[in-house]
């Protein structure tokens, strides 16, 4: 498409001075961005689609859900018991760079195709950029996408040219987590006390709130990196339902070491109309223990409501979220599903003592309990337009042992939650 205004006339004469790719980049991707497969066969060889070597596996299980390290060219591989002999894997990097002023962030799709026996072969494309100003403007640069005929989003025509395009919500879904370490920033950034991490975040996401709002800098620069990501997973636009409290916080030196436990103290506190300016309540000297207090406070405040609105909103809810309904996961000994009525949520947060009874009615949330032979382990929230876990936790807010694990089992079954969304 053709530049529409200013701005983008500059980011397109800009683009032209972008150098490209480097053999190192590219090196790079291929050594730590493809997840190489380990071909076992029905006797139990193991052979590496990396370099080719094979040997003798230990057995299925140890195979199968050990980490498994290529003895001959030490590359982790994923083993997979099968007489299948082409692997073909597309993965995105994301190059962090800067040109004339502009933060530029490049999306490369490697591509690997592995046939058992011999070295595999690698092929890159860089398919999309998104170029930021200092001001927070931003404009994509991408290559067309086969939109017809295909439930895939990012089908690229791999042989169209990069071209600005007018913006679309398919290119903030673009995996962008595997970063090239060595970034190029722009002083902009570097200024708000960005240290390149980005707190689970989109880069583009991150930077532009860096950019457009001075007060991811004091949480930054003050050392409030939990209550930063805690409030980025929730949208950014909910740091005016904390922000009051959060100077207080830093005034008088108070530390928040569990930031969705605070976030949840503060919205307690609003509820029973506390002054959310005072020390004495927003920075509480054993914070879960106020924060309980005040969730049985809550519960038995709400409970007579909650029964007598539950029969509407369960119809609310089941309208909502039914499409999801008897969705489930399991990997052998955690077993994690969907709560399918408000009762199911509200039971959950009375058995495992946290907040999550109330979160029935939050629109982009969808609710998961995971679960080791009937008992209980933690429970679940997805964000329906981030499509990732924004938080899992066990009784009294804790992390169990199987927090990790939990938060993988879904991670890794989040297309089937994205099947259902676009169903």
């Amino acid at each position: 498409m053709k530049p529409k205004n200013k701005f983008q006339q500059r980011v397109v004469e800009a683009s032209k001075k972008l150098p490209k790719l480097t053999k190192e980049q590219i090196q790079w991707s291929k050594d730590n961005v493809i997840e190489h497969i380990g071909r076992r066969n029905e006797k139990g060889k193991i052979t590496c689609t990396k370099c080719g070597h094979s040997w003798q596996g230990v057995g299925y299980l140890v195979d199968t859900l050990t980490d498994c390290d290529c003895p001959n060219c030490k590359a982790k591989l994923k083993v997979k018991t099968t007489n299948k002999r082409v692997f073909r894997t597309n993965y995105y990097m994301t190059i962090i760079t800067a040109c004339e002023g502009y933060q530029v962030i490049r999306s490369i799709m490697v591509k690997c195709t592995a046939r058992t026996g011999k070295l595999p072969e690698y092929e890159h494309s860089e398919v999309m950029q998104r170029w930021l100003a200092p001001d927070g403007k931003y404009c994509t640069f991408a290559k067309l996408r086969q939109t017809m005929g295909t439930m895939y989003y990012d089908a690229w025509i791999h042989y169209t040219l990069l071209e600005l395009r007018r913006e679309n919500d398919v290119y903030d879904r673009i995996f962008t987590d595997i970063i090239y370490p060595r970034q190029k920033l722009i002083p902009e950034i570097k200024r708000t006390g960005f240290k390149k991490a980005f707190y689970g975040q989109k880069p583009l996401d991150l930077f532009r709130t860096l950019l457009i709002d001075s007060r991811t800098e004091t949480l930054l620069k003050t050392g409030y990196t939990k209550l930063f990501k805690r409030i980025m997973d929730t949208g950014w636009k909910n740091i005016d339902n904390y922000w009051q409290s959060i100077r207080i916080c830093i005034r008088n030196g108070y530390k928040i070491k569990h930031a969705t436990m605070w976030c949840d103290y503060i919205d307690l506190l609003r509820f029973f109309e506390k002054d959310l300016h005072n020390a004495k309540y927003v920075c509480p000297t054993d914070l879960k223990k106020e924060h309980d207090r005040y969730v049985i406070k809550k519960a038995k405040a709400d409970a007579q409501q909650e029964l007598e609105k539950q029969l509407e909103k369960e119809d609310e809810y089941r309208e909502a979220k039914a499409k999801f309904f008897g969705l489930a996961f399991f990997d052998g000994v955690i077993s994690v599903r969907v709560l399918e009525s408000v009762a199911e949520i509200i039971l959950e947060g009375k058995l495992m003592h946290h907040c999550v009874g109330s979160y029935h009615t939050k629109e982009d949330s969808l609710i998961l309990s995971a679960c080791i032979d009937g008992e209980k382990i933690e429970t679940i929230e997805v964000s329906l337009t981030q499509l990732r876990v924004i938080q899992s936790r066990g009784i009294c807010n804790k992390n169990t042992k199987y927090h990790d694990r939990i938060v993988n089992l879904v991670n890794q079954n989040i297309s089937l939650i994205e099947e259902r969304l676009a169903a």
